[in-house]
């Protein structure tokens, strides 16, 4: 009973975060879906098609239920980071439906597992896995990237949130002026008062017993 209610549990949060990442490029031009927004090239459309291709991977070949449509090899060195972006060639139909068709794949492959069915990751130090680790990689991963989109749809139009009913209220250019100037005050603030001598902060690391 737990293990039946924690795959639909993880199954759910997930498919909730994919829809938030195809979102994210709604109402956008081409453009602006593709153009690069991070001094790493990190763009919106491409967060889709590297969730599309590796999700395909992770419920596909590490269950030996490969996705049935050719998709660049994860070892070939020539392919590297060719997941991150869109070409010229390539729509954005093609990279949301691809990722819809993931989607299907993903959810036959979980439907037909039980939580704790074996897999095999060749690209992981621990390669022995199990259908309950893939489900949490892959929250945590589109979770990640679903942040990652946020920002990037921030800083083209302002818009951020999870999904249209939760949009977060849109604000002019005033507002956000005001609120990016209080938050520098308080960051100037606190040099002062802490003193620029102060080392930086490291997160004491816990070493595993």
């Amino acid at each position: 009973m737990i293990d039946d209610f924690a795959k639909e549990y993880l199954h759910s949060d997930l498919r909730e975060i994919r829809e938030t990442m195809l979102w994210k490029l709604d109402g956008l031009g081409e453009y602006d879906i593709r153009r690069p927004l991070t001094s790493t090239g990190t763009n919106l459309l491409g967060l889709v098609k590297h969730l599309a291709i590796w999700e395909s991977r992770y419920f596909g070949e590490v269950f030996d239920r490969p996705f049935p449509e050719p998709l660049p090899r994860w070892d070939d060195a020539g392919e590297r980071g060719a997941d991150m972006w869109a070409t010229e060639n390539e729509t954005r139909e093609e990279i949301t439906d691809r990722y819809c068709r993931v989607w299907e794949h993903s959810a036959a492959t979980i439907t037909a597992l039980a939580i704790d069915s074996p897999g095999y990751v060749p690209w992981w130090p621990r390669p022995n896995v199990k259908l309950f680790n893939i489900l949490v990689h892959m929250l945590t991963e589109t979770s990640r990237h679903a942040g990652h989109a946020d920002i990037l749809r921030e800083h083209v139009d302002g818009a951020t949130g999870t999904t249209a009913p939760h949009a977060t209220p849109r604000h002019d250019s005033a507002f956000w002026e005001a609120q990016h100037t209080k938050i520098e005050r308080a960051a100037k603030a606190a040099v002062t008062e802490l003193g620029q001598e102060r080392q930086p902060f490291t997160t004491p690391r816990v070493q595993p017993q």
